[in-house]
């Protein structure tokens, strides 16, 4: 393990324990087994180590979303499944970075203002890759989606599912409630927006040729 690595490690102990406004980076160092001064050589002040904690968060995030949603795929799962998959699976390594920290909600809202442009970042990047998963699933098992929707405006809608399920959870707590909640939630506005799969216009022409009893 690097010095960087174990600095990272021990900071998100650091901040579980203590929150980011009482946390410190002596704290930090003497975690890690390094002196403040070794610290500093890779960050140079708390804030800047709380933003590198979070980009590193964020991405296991992501890794954690495309390796749950490529699972369910691989398991023949529907259109629901895989996005429930993605989506969970995403959130449940976010939530279970500081679960059991008592300063969760200071946390979660903090580092909103330590590092929004992160947040920003990786929100583009999830978006990008629950879009590509509506495309390429609705491609493979050919699904359409409901008149008028595109993959981008469906992607939309999931985000704006999951920020309503988390204003009845704050700080997504507790977890297996939040979890649940958001499958339903997902899962009933996955079938509203998906209609039935397409059928190929040689395959529909000869359905209307055929009728029952007739000799094939």
């Amino acid at each position: 393990m690097n010095a960087r690595t174990r600095i990272l490690d021990a900071a998100m102990l650091v901040f579980r324990r203590h929150g980011f406004r009482r946390s410190s980076i002596e704290q930090a160092a003497e975690a890690a087994g390094l002196t403040r001064q070794a610290l500093y050589h890779h960050f140079k002040s708390k804030e800047e180590l709380f933003r590198a904690v979070i980009e590193r968060l964020y991405e296991s995030a992501l890794a954690a979303e495309i390796a749950s949603a490529s699972a369910a795929e691989t398991a023949g799962g529907s259109l629901a499944d895989i996005l429930v998959a993605q989506l969970t699976g995403r959130l449940r390594l976010a939530i279970a970075s500081f679960d059991g920290s008592p300063h969760i909600e200071e946390l979660f809202s903090e580092h909103l203002v330590q590092g929004r442009d992160i947040y920003q970042k990786y929100a583009s990047l999830y978006d990008g890759q629950v879009v590509a998963t509506i495309e390429r699933v609705c491609r493979e098992q050919r699904l359409v989606l409901a008149q008028g929707t595109s993959a981008s405006d469906f992607s939309r809608y999931i985000v704006m599912a999951i920020n309503g399920t988390k204003s009845a959870y704050p700080a997504m707590q507790p977890v297996d409630a939040f979890l649940r909640d958001l499958e339903i939630m997902l899962r009933t506005l996955i079938s509203g927006a998906v209609a039935a799969p397409s059928i190929k216009p040689s395959a529909a022409k000869k359905s209307a040729r055929t009728k029952p009893g007739d000799r094939k």
